[in-house]
């Protein structure tokens, strides 16, 4: 049967990122709950690590919405105006361990710190890693995020990615039996990113080819993808 060139249709829903679209699991919830009480949060800061791929953005976004805070990727520190950043109440950094090793970044963090703290603002830092892996140069900072406390997300396990994938395909209109399912989450990469481009791989494999998505076709491309398989 002649392959059918896909066209770029809007076929599937720009991704959610509400707290509605975040799916608990064991990999999780400590995170999730430690998000969800970040008026608790002691001096008013939190370190969120975590593998690539575990979530950590979601997360972000759910508090971000939450608590009205600024995004900000934390690489990019040390070109922003950091009374008028403090002044928004509430800011989150994204890939927090980027600063170690530059000075002019480590020191915008550190009056950054310090000026939440003194306005009782909030703080959250992400990062793959917890902040003592960090190779920071300056002392007084790394003593400061080292006391800040710590939340940590697993990489995803089977009951998420199966989640995920339902939601994934359904945005994308498309009808998978659950046992395609169950065989898609026990070999794909314990990655969120990786169920991600799973989905949109099947998708435009079985517009091309004109075939259901079966565990045929799904271990056809699997197998096909990077890191699948493994």
């Amino acid at each position: 049967m002649p392959r059918q060139v896909p066209l770029p249709l809007p076929r599937a829903k720009a991704e959610a990122f509400s707290r509605d679209d975040f799916f608990a699991t064991a990999a999780n919830a400590t995170a999730l709950a430690a998000i969800e009480g970040w008026r608790d949060w002691p001096e008013g800061k939190l370190v969120l690590v975590g593998p690539p791929g575990a979530g950590k953005s979601h997360l972000t976004r759910i508090w971000a919405e939450a608590a009205g805070a600024t995004l900000l990727p934390a690489d990019r520190l040390a070109e922003t105006d950091l009374p008028a950043l403090a002044a928004q109440g509430a800011v989150a950094l994204d890939d927090a361990a980027a600063i170690a090793g530059q000075p002019a970044t480590e020191r915008a963090l550190f009056h950054l710190h310090n000026l939440l703290t003194a306005s009782r603002g909030r703080l959250l830092l992400t990062a793959a890693s917890a902040p003592m892996l960090w190779p920071v140069k300056l002392p007084d900072l790394a003593s400061r995020l080292q006391a800040i406390p710590l939340a940590r997300l697993e990489a995803p396990d089977e009951a998420l990615l199966s989640a995920v994938l339902v939601k994934l395909f359904a945005d994308r209109q498309l009808a998978v039996a659950p046992a395609v399912i169950a065989y898609l989450a026990l070999r794909l990469p314990r990655s969120l990113a990786a169920a991600r481009s799973l989905v949109a791989a099947l998708d435009a494999e079985a517009l091309a080819s004109r075939r259901e998505i079966n565990r045929a076709l799904a271990a056809e491309v699997l197998d096909s993808l990077p890191e699948a398989g493994q």
